[in-house]
């Protein structure tokens, strides 16, 4: 079962829902904007309706398969475990989809959807860098960058489980690689701002 439950995992969390949506509405959101298909794209290119619907789908799509392992797997010994591979399954499959030839988004919907599963308290704390960040500096990237750094750090703080330390920093890192063109841009100050500083694109 175990092996299903993570093929399922990455599966779910494979799904393009940025790109199905903005396709729906008529436009290949990999050829305008940033051409990433998570949700900032998706809400500058379509608006703020399919960009939360975006959200919240990648949102959904790395807490949904941790609760049906959850379900299915009851109080196995390795249920714990079991569930968080679930979870990195899924965070995998939205960075490196199978159905886009492996090239995905930058998992910070999915990694909240999971974190937001896992240890609620802390994840709230790094909404809350997030939110401050992108107030202060206007930079969605940069903000989700913090808020992937900080994870680990607020995790190790608040004493949450053991298995939560490594997952949350093999997450961040992933995401911060996620981020690589991303930084470069912000270092050389062509980064797209919230408040309409730079000419690059993030997310």
């Amino acid at each position: 079962m175990q092996y299903l439950l993570l093929v399922f995992g990455y599966l779910v969390g494979s799904i393009p829902f940025g790109l199905l949506y903005g396709r729906l509405a008529g436009v290949d959101v990999r050829r305008r904007g940033s051409g990433n298909i998570g949700a900032t794209n998706v809400n500058r290119l379509l608006g703020k309706k399919l960009g939360f619907l975006t959200l919240a789908s990648d949102l959904l799509k790395g807490m949904l398969p941790m609760l049906i392992a959850a379900l299915l797997l009851g109080s196995r010994p390795d249920a714990e475990l079991l569930i968080i591979l679930t979870g990195l399954a899924a965070f995998a499959g939205h960075c490196w989809p199978v159905y886009l030839r492996f090239r995905g988004g930058k998992g910070v919907a999915t990694a909240l959807g999971i974190f937001l599963y896992l240890a609620p308290l802390p994840t709230l704390g790094a909404i809350a860098v997030f939110a401050a960040t992108v107030g202060l500096s206007g930079y969605v990237s940069l903000g989700s960058i913090a808020a992937a750094l900080s994870m680990p750090v607020i995790i190790a703080l608040a004493g949450g489980a053991a298995a939560l330390l490594p997952v949350s920093t093999a997450i961040a890192a992933v995401i911060v690689f996620k981020h690589w063109d991303n930084i470069g841009r912000l270092r050389r100050g062509e980064e797209k701002s919230w408040k309409g500083k730079g000419h690059g694109e993030t997310e």
